[in-house]
């Protein structure tokens, strides 16, 4: 067995998981070695079994007998010279499906010219103080417009189920090339958070300008290039024209002005599913005491996180379900108008907010919105989440200038009234005791209350008086699929325009939207000219 390298499963008490002995033992227990044979280990996957009393730790290690382990070489991100005959390709949107379409684009030998609405992280940051502090949106510079994309200052949680649309680890040794902390290439659950990730989105912009990609901010797309049912390039809203050899449409779900220009120049869009419904708050150490079988007055063990959930059922043909949990989070105000209430959430590295919070949300299909069809068409989705966001605004106050929230006791909401007062909040703006059971359609809270029951008895205690729901999460993903040929991923009526991530509805998060990014830019043809480099 000398010289020999294995990759092993281990699961070890969580009070033992971080003792390197501890770990060395159960590896030559399995190996059926000494340990002192043992000459390296390395962490490869980290994951944490809660679900009896007794919490274990599940770890994928990487081991040497008999000889040192190699380093593992340090991530690192490059491409080549671009050529001078580089087709110009558009991307609009600096989101992770934009950023990562442009570093595909370098290593394929195109050149990208991002289009930003909104600002760079740094200036983007300011922006965010006048929604918390005055209830100002401003509304090309916010949560959910500027570099990065929603997720630059609401978490950066790397979760995703989407392991069979592409390459999730390259996506995240990508990130730590650019400043990701490398725990996110082990955790079973990887999470940047929003005091880390605003730096490694301009290490990504850094890169892209430093191979020859074109970055520009607040370059408000307002009007499409189309001849001969081609796009070749765009306006902007200062006047300026970017022609282009090809166009990424990555703009989010929240731009609702592009989905509005698409459907005025007659390009074919599709209704799709969405989910709508609340952002529900716990004190954290509720759902630590639940998660992690605690006894009562029991604290976490510090090598736990604080503990997360995810839940899910099917009531009358529909989804319910928990949405972008944050543990140790915040719920912060993601209005993208001042006529706007809009709740997220987000979480910072450290997830040691005092509070936990998730989406409470149920699918939208488009039979709910048909009766919206008639005046809006295919705008149905958009007026919907509108209205209700609209009504969140008015139930809060209907401040000019304010995020007030509308909320409820979820025990309350279950028994159909207003709650007399309402527990502390991790959502700064403030909140406004109000009817929420009533602002939704009937059936809508229907679904909603019947599947609260049920996860309330899952995690007992989950629809107390002591959980807080607050209105209204509506951006969870795109009401409008912006569609495309399944081989050449363009437009299927415009050529050269390619829709892309979770505006165009082909994404749901950080990681599958950065996929469908280098998807995307994968597709385009690029000059093959070896020369001129």
């Amino acid at each position: 067995m000398a010289g020999m390298f294995h990759t092993l499963d281990i699961v070890l008490p969580l009070e033992l998981s971080e003792n390197a002995e501890a770990r060395k033992n159960a590896i030559a227990g399995v190996l059926n070695i000494e340990p002192t044979r043992i000459q390296g280990v390395k962490l490869r996957k980290h994951s944490i079994d809660a679900r009896q009393r007794l919490v274990k730790v599940q770890l994928r290690l990487e081991v040497a007998v008999d000889e040192p382990l190699p380093d593992d070489p340090k991530p690192v991100w490059t491409a080549p010279s671009l050529s001078k005959k580089a087709k110009r390709v558009l991307i609009i949107g600096a989101g992770p499906a934009g950023l990562f379409a442009a570093l595909r684009c370098l290593e394929l030998g195109n050149k990208p010219i991002i289009l930003e609405r909104g600002k760079d992280a740094s200036a983007r940051r300011f922006d965010l103080a006048p929604i918390l502090r005055e209830g100002k949106v401003i509304e090309d510079s916010n949560y959910c417009f500027g570099e990065g994309g929603a997720g630059t200052f609401s978490d950066g949680k790397l979760y995703t189920r989407a392991t069979k649309r592409g390459p999730v680890a390259e996506i995240y040794r990508i990130l730590v090339a650019h400043g990701a902390p490398e725990q996110i290439l082990t955790d079973a659950h990887p999470h940047i958070g929003s005091n880390l990730l605003p730096n490694v989105v301009k290490d990504l912009r850094q890169s892209i300008l430093n191979h020859g990609g074109e970055v520009h901010f607040q370059a408000k797309v307002t009007g499409l290039l189309i001849k001969n049912h081609q796009i070749e390039g765009v306006t902007t809203a200062d006047g300026r024209e970017f022609p282009a050899d090809a166009t990424i449409l990555a703009t989010g779900h929240s731009a609702r002005d592009i989905y509005q220009l698409l459907a005025d120049r007659k390009i074919l869009m599709e209704h799709k599913a969405f989910a709508i419904g609340f952002r529900i708050e716990h004190p954290q150490p509720f759902i630590d005491h639940r998660q992690y079988h605690l006894a009562e007055g029991q604290a976490r063990h510090p090598l736990l996180p604080a503990a997360r959930y995810r839940l899910a059922t099917k009531i009358d043909d529909r989804g319910v379900h928990s949405f972008c949990m944050c543990p140790g989070g915040w719920i912060v105000p993601a209005a993208t108008a001042n006529d706007q209430i809009v709740v997220n959430g987000m979480s910072l590295s450290r997830r040691d907010s005092p509070f936990a919070n998730s989406g409470l949300v149920t699918t939208i299909e488009e039979g709910d919105i048909a009766h919206l069809i008639p005046r809006h068409g295919i705008m149905a989705g958009i007026a919907f989440q509108e209205s209700l966001e609209r009504s969140a605004k008015v139930a809060g106050g209907n401040k000019e200038f304010g995020q007030i929230a509308p909320a409820q006791r979820a025990a309350d909401y279950l028994a159909g009234k207003i709650s007399a007062d309402l527990p502390e909040t991790s959502y700064f703006p403030g909140l406004h005791p109000a009817p929420l059971h009533e602002l939704l359609a009937k059936p809508v809270t229907a679904r909603i209350r019947q599947g609260m029951k049920l996860f309330d008895r899952q995690i007992v205690n989950y629809a107390s008086s002591e959980a807080l729901l607050l209105g209204f999460e509506t951006r969870t993903s795109s009401p409008l699929r912006i569609p495309r040929d399944a081989q050449s991923l363009q437009h299927p009526e415009i050529r050269n325009l390619y829709p892309c991530g979770e505006g165009a509805g082909y994404a749901g998060g950080i990681v599958s939207a950065a996929l469908d990014g280098l998807k995307v830019a994968s597709a385009i043809p690029q000059f093959r000219d070896s020369g001129n480099r």
